[in-house]
């Protein structure tokens, strides 16, 4: 059982990169799926989280207008779509599945994160 994020990379200031999250060993279509970021020596941030049918979503406000998150329940991945992106995106990006969606909930699993670095 597994949540794989990938996408990461290295991209100049507003650049676009898109990020994948999908699951191995379950089903991640009845999961709602949220995106999280962490930069090294500051608590983890909520970037954004979409509902298990994708009837809803929510962002951070610092995303807001420049992130957008979807999900293919046909090939069970999550996508956050980042464009205009900023050097302060910099930072590991984390997917997690779990009943709810929301900032401060439970989650039942993590991806293992890929790394955001955006040049000025």
């Amino acid at each position: 059982v597994q949540l794989q994020a990938s996408g990461g990379g290295l991209v100049q200031t507003g650049g676009s990169l898109r990020l994948s999250c999908a699951s191995s060993g379950f089903t991640l279509d009845y999961y709602a799926v949220g995106w999280f970021r962490q930069v090294p020596g500051k608590r983890r941030e909520g970037v954004s989280y979409i509902s298990s049918s994708g009837g809803s979503a929510n962002y951070a406000e610092s995303v807001k207008g420049r992130f957008t998150i979807s999900r293919d329940n046909a090939k069970s991945t999550v996508y956050l779509q980042m464009n205009s992106l900023k050097p302060e995106d910099t930072a590991v990006y984390y997917c997690a599945a779990g009943p709810t969606a929301g900032w401060d909930v439970w989650y039942d699993y993590w991806g293992q994160g890929t790394l955001v670095t955006v040049s000025s």
